[in-house]
């Protein structure tokens, strides 16, 4: 009998843009085009520029490859670890359980391709195959928003190192693996993974810039893995399958459904059910939240001095150090903290880089709003998620005028929901893109990126794409 690793192979060298249902093929396109968007928002973001600076260490200041939103090149790892640090700087990358997945998955096979001149239909399908894995992995184990005993508890360890099996399987499928080399890659990523470290960073404030998980270190991995099988090593087919001493184990999990990995894999695609767009830069957990307050002082044209208080409910399980902190030192503080995000969304920002320019977190009429803004967990937050993933249920009042105006929320914009409303549509992903690359890229460049990814499967040398998003 197959073991998982070679199910995962067998899917992975199985799938082609041709075999995919439209809705996986779209749902692709859209987390590309919005994860490139990220990425050159990002450029000039101190710690991206960090993440810059490293590449080329890693890989000079030439090569195959480009660091997305400049005008530098370096190798193939130089710039999967550079793109990775600039989809992930802004934190307004899509998300998808186990919680951010493009940054990690998406580096390594966009520079991979770019070196290779690979035509777009086989990009595509890399990129879906990268998010069903990486999904379908991470619904197998221990995931941030499970519920026990009524309770939304986080997992004593946590993080998307998971996620690296899909970004292997996709940099292999560009580079043309047959099942037997992608089963070598799937181990030899399985047995070189990162460690989760996300525990660690919810619970100690002020949090380190390196957020959760160090997405150009974990994109780099995927590479190195890749690259190792197709220079011969063998991989652990085992690693999935050994709940003693392989991924399960090591992994530190406390719950393995394998089931969820394989069952009906290439005919039941589930990514595109659950991934969310982001329209804000900023923590997932407190979107909802956003969307009631700026509903509530742009319908009421109300200004940042005249709030006497901000107090809002939400995730029930974010009363942790990463979301409590109220020390700001920089912009990653910023990204987390929930009483700088509404006061940030109460100043009425455009929702985008400008939320993340250092003169407007350290905006002195934002800081001292903090200080009348409180948050709390709603005491049906955990009820509404056991009867829908979806859920995230969220109340805001703001007392300004000497009235209490308030807005409830049940889903944050961005996500498949059972509110249609929801759902980010194309036209408004368009032009959250435009709007984060317009600083850099013209506007014809922008019009033909976005052409040219919505028909990926027409392009012929996907380089032409990020040769566009050059500075």
């Amino acid at each position: 009998m197959s073991t998982i690793i070679e199910q995962l192979a067998e899917f992975a060298t199985g799938t082609t843009a041709e075999s995919m249902p439209d809705e996986v093929a779209h749902a692709s396109k859209r987390v590309l085009l919005d994860s490139l968007g990220c990425a050159v928002a990002s450029v000039g973001e101190a710690g991206a520029e960090r993440g810059i600076a490293y590449a080329q260490i890693l890989g000079g200041d030439t090569g195959p490859a480009t660091i997305l939103g400049t005008g530098k090149t370096t190798s193939v790892p130089g710039a999967a670890f550079a793109n990775g640090e600039l989809i992930n700087a802004l934190d307004q990358d899509s998300v998808l359980p186990p919680g951010h997945v493009s940054p990690y998955v998406l580096p390594g096979v966009v520079a991979t391709a770019e070196a290779q001149g690979a035509d777009g239909a086989t990009l595509l399908a890399a990129v879906a195959v990268a998010h069903e894995m990486s999904f379908r992995i991470g619904k197998a184990h221990d995931y941030l928003r499970d519920i026990k005993d009524g309770v939304v508890t986080i997992p004593k360890v946590t993080g998307y190192s998971s996620t690296l099996f899909g970004a292997t399987a996709a940099i292999g499928m560009v580079k043309g693996f047959d099942a037997e080399m992608m089963a070598d890659a799937l181990g030899i990523m399985g047995s070189t993974m990162p460690t989760n470290t996300q525990g660690a960073w919810i619970m100690h404030a002020p949090p380190t810039t390196i957020k959760y998980q160090l997405a150009g270190g974990s994109a780099l991995a995927s590479v190195t893995a890749a690259n190792l099988a197709e220079l011969g090593h063998t991989g652990d087919r085992l690693i999935l399958d050994d709940r003693e001493y392989g991924f399960p184990r090591f992994i530190g999990t406390m719950r393995w459904e394998p089931a969820s990995i394989t069952t009906d894999l290439g005919s039941d695609w589930r990514f595109p059910r659950y991934v969310s767009i982001k329209p804000y830069p900023h923590c997932r957990v407190m979107h909802a939240l956003f969307d009631g307050l700026i509903d509530i002082v742009d319908s009421n044209d109300i200004r940042p001095e005249e709030i006497e208080s901000i107090q809002a409910w939400g995730e029930s399980f974010v009363i942790q150090p990463a979301w409590t902190n109220t020390v700001i030192r920089n912009v990653r503080d910023a990204q987390f903290g929930m009483t700088h995000g509404l006061a940030m969304a109460a100043h009425r920002l455009a929702p985008g880089i400008e939320w993340q320019q250092p003169e407007a977190v350290q905006n002195p009429s934002v800081l001292a709003l903090m200080d009348r803004t409180t948050f709390n967990p709603h005491p049906e937050h955990a009820a509404a998620l056991a009867n829908d993933p979806a859920a995230r249920l969220s109340r805001v009042e703001v007392r300004a005028r000497g009235q209490v105006f308030v807005q409830d929320r049940n889903f944050p914009k961005g996500s498949p929901s059972a509110d249609p409303a929801s759902y980010m549509t194309d036209e408004e992903l368009i032009n959250k893109f435009l709007h984060n690359v317009e600083h850099v890229v013209t506007n014809d460049r922008a019009g033909a990126v976005v052409d040219s990814v919505f028909n990926l499967e027409k392009l012929d040398d996907f380089s032409e794409v990020v040769r566009l998003l050059r500075a």
